[in-house]
């Protein structure tokens, strides 16, 4: 009797030495410094960003957490954690376009949401955020695109507005987040702000 062939299976290897699988990944294998030195490679729109160095996944990802500070100062640590590693998943599968990504379709956003599950559960998040927690993330990211799109990516204002939330809120001075810089800088403004949040969400257990 023949035997169904069996699914094969994808490993990514890691400079920490782990081997991630794809498919089923598991949190023992996940390690932030292998999160953010991949991120800190992976380029925000694809490249076509003004300036010398690119503007990376890293950095979007703190400018993301900021913001969702700025729209909720109260919110829990938890949250500004998961809205920090609300792209994390890139680090192994890099960023693509949303039009790309529907285009692939369901097979690209399963392997993200596992990879995604995997990291919560290796930082003590929840498997799957609280709705409000889902939801004040997209809104940050969204406005982080907006921010993105008319300073580093040559989107209009009126253009912007029609892909992107503008953002209604005052969020301080972004020239620190949004200013590209190399990728050894992104990856240490991407770890420490880890520590700290992981700092304050040890002393509010």
């Amino acid at each position: 009797m023949a035997h169904a062939p069996k699914a094969p299976r994808a490993f990514q290897r890691m400079l920490s030495g782990r081997r991630l699988d794809l498919l089923d990944p598991s949190p023992l294998d996940i390690e932030i410094e292998d999160i953010a030195h991949g991120l800190a490679r992976v380029a925000r729109w694809n490249g076509q960003t003004k300036g010398p160095n690119i503007f990376s996944v890293a950095q979007h990802s703190v400018l993301v957490e900021h913001i969702a500070g700025a729209i909720d100062p109260g919110i829990p640590v938890r949250w500004r954690m998961m809205a920090l590693l609300h792209d994390a998943p890139e680090y192994v599968i890099g960023d693509m376009i949303s039009p790309f990504k529907a285009v692939i379709g369901d097979s690209y956003k399963q392997v993200e949401e596992r990879l995604l599950a995997a990291i919560h559960l290796r930082y003590s998040l929840p498997h799957k955020p609280a709705a409000a927690a889902a939801r004040l993330t997209k809104k940050a990211d969204r406005a982080a695109a907006f921010v993105e799109a008319t300073r580093l990516a040559g989107f209009g204002i009126a253009e912007a507005e029609q892909f992107f939330d503008r953002p209604q809120i005052a969020m301080g001075n972004l020239d620190c987040f949004i200013q590209p810089i190399n990728a050894q800088q992104a990856e240490q403004m991407f770890l420490d702000r880890f520590v700290e949040l992981e700092a304050e969400m040890a002393g509010s257990s």
